[in-house]
């Protein structure tokens, strides 16, 4: 087995079990999920991404299965990284490598985990305009983020691969990027409402399935007569997973910015996917109150998209990876800052 295999594999092994511990210890009984558990949940995830940045820093030429110069030249041209090899010198061409496959993990791992909170905001509203369970949270965001996994890969992959073929995509989505951001940062709070009748997810499942009035536990399906039926808990996971699925389409092509690398992309993907479920627990009661962090996201996500169509410029002033995670972690920074120095003012009852 090649090490390029092999440091995959071992990937996919560290997701399986992640999950597995998640079904198997966290979720035997149905409860509402603490802040305390939340926290924890949190800071273990954050712990094993970070974990993982060192691992590229430390061993990413496995990746590649890197074990030559002649092969670093060529990973480095495919995946077209912003570094400048030392002819002749393999052992330190191969550390300036693996710190930029760090940092371009790392960014991209801060710019899908910025953009998730987003995705919280809309799932917020779909588990209230559907009035689920709070005990219920955890089993539909478990099974949402394991199709998100699934969905993710298909769309970095294939994404990478139209990248390789027709590298004029770029300039797509950046365009696309930037009209995302700027329509955002213009969008207003009515926007984000959610009609639970005319939601275009459940007119889409009530053509194909009967669905059943009102909730049944923790079921996804329920029988009627002999008749299986979808349960609204069903049709929440649905719109979440739709959700992640639109969502995706903005996230990916951002994480495109930072690297052409398509495991770099899978990667930092997946570990703000897998920790978006205790961040949701962490933020679910308190997240009105980051009120300007929407409009960071938007300001973020028309930064990416400026740096995509402006990427050779940015490159020949030395704009590099570095110097986007530092514009990237102060856009957060500052709307988070202000949303707690600037905090909304309520509208009192009767006025």
């Amino acid at each position: 087995m090649s090490h390029e295999l092999l440091f995959i594999s071992g990937f996919l092994i560290f997701i399986v079990l992640i999950l597995a511990l998640d079904l198997g210890l966290l979720s035997k009984r149905e409860h509402t999920i603490t802040l305390k558990q939340a926290a924890i949940m949190s800071f273990i995830m954050v712990v094993l991404a970070l974990s993982f940045y060192l691992l590229l820093v430390l061993e990413g030429q496995y990746l590649h299965g890197i074990d030559s110069y002649a092969r670093l030249e060529e990973v480095v041209a495919a995946n077209k990284h912003p570094i400048t090899l030392i002819p002749g010198h393999f052992e330190e061409s191969l550390i300036i490598y693996k710190k930029n496959l760090g940092i371009e993990f790392l960014t991209g791992y801060v710019i899908e985990y910025a953009l998730s909170v987003d995705n919280i905001f809309v799932i917020v509203l779909v588990f209230s305009a559907f009035a689920v369970p709070e005990k219920y949270y955890h089993r539909v965001l478990f099974w949402g983020i394991l199709g998100a996994i699934v969905m993710r890969f298909i769309f970095i992959f294939a994404g990478a691969a139209l990248i390789k073929e027709f590298s004029w995509i770029l300039y797509v989505f950046g365009a696309f990027l930037l009209f995302t951001g700027v329509k955002m940062f213009f969008s207003k709070e009515e926007d984000d409402k959610i009609d639970p009748e005319n939601h275009p997810v459940v007119k889409f499942a009530a053509r194909f399935f009967k669905i059943h009035p009102r909730y049944e536990g923790k079921k996804f399906f329920h029988r009627v007569g002999g008749k299986k039926l979808i349960t609204p808990l069903f049709l929440v996971l649905l719109i979440v997973e739709f959700t992640d699925l639109i969502f995706a389409v903005d996230s990916i092509p951002a994480i495109f910015a930072v690297t052409k690398d398509a495991y770099i992309v899978f990667f930092s993907n997946i570990f703000a996917i897998m920790g978006l479920r205790s961040m949701f627990f962490l933020l679910v009661n308190i997240i009105h109150k980051f009120h300007y962090l929407k409009t960071g996201l938007a300001i973020l996500l028309t930064f990416i998209g400026v740096k995509m169509l402006a990427h050779d410029y940015l490159k020949g002033w030395g704009f590099t990876t570095e110097h986007s995670l530092i514009v990237i972690v102060s856009i957060l920074t500052a709307s988070i800052v202000a949303s707690l120095a600037f905090p909304k003012k309520r509208i009192k009852p009767g006025l």
